[in-house]
């Protein structure tokens, strides 16, 4: 099978939900690969090569996969109660600005990680996705692979 058939039996076999987590999990990994790198260079200097050695791009999908759930958060279709819409979009925003900083050399990569952190827990808790989530949302999550 290849890597696009097998691709596509994922995003066709998964809910929204798992496709969610799964590149969530991918994504917080890839902060975590330069967590420890980033935590023993204070210096702004040291923190520009440890983005130049991959970091930037992770930071980088990050903000790409927030904005996507913000643009997901704000469609109408969305069926998330508007309490936790409103939560979401509100950290949406701070990981923009976060991740800016970050790409700047300045703090804040542990941070990053664990509101994702926080965020994939609350994906794999055994409740249900919403029936009325929006699939577009779903579709560009998986594509985020």
């Amino acid at each position: 099978m290849s890597i696009s058939a097998y691709k596509r039996t994922i995003r066709e076999s998964e809910s929204p939900r798992q496709i969610e987590a799964r590149v969530f999990a991918r994504i917080t990994g890839a902060l975590q690969q330069h967590s420890e790198a980033w935590a023993a260079s204070p210096e702004k200097s040291a923190r520009i090569a440890v983005l130049s050695d991959g970091l930037r791009e992770a930071v980088a999908q990050n903000q790409r996969l927030w904005s996507q759930l913000r643009d997901d958060l704000a469609s109408s279709r969305n069926a998330l109660p508007e309490a936790l819409r409103a939560n979401l979009l509100s950290i949406s925003l701070w990981v923009d600005r976060t991740s800016t900083t970050v790409l700047g050399g300045g703090p804040g990569l542990p941070a990053l990680i664990d509101v994702n952190k926080n965020i994939l827990a609350g994906l794999a808790a055994a409740r249900p996705a919403p029936t009325g989530m929006a699939q577009d949302g779903a579709q560009s999550y998986s594509q985020a692979l």
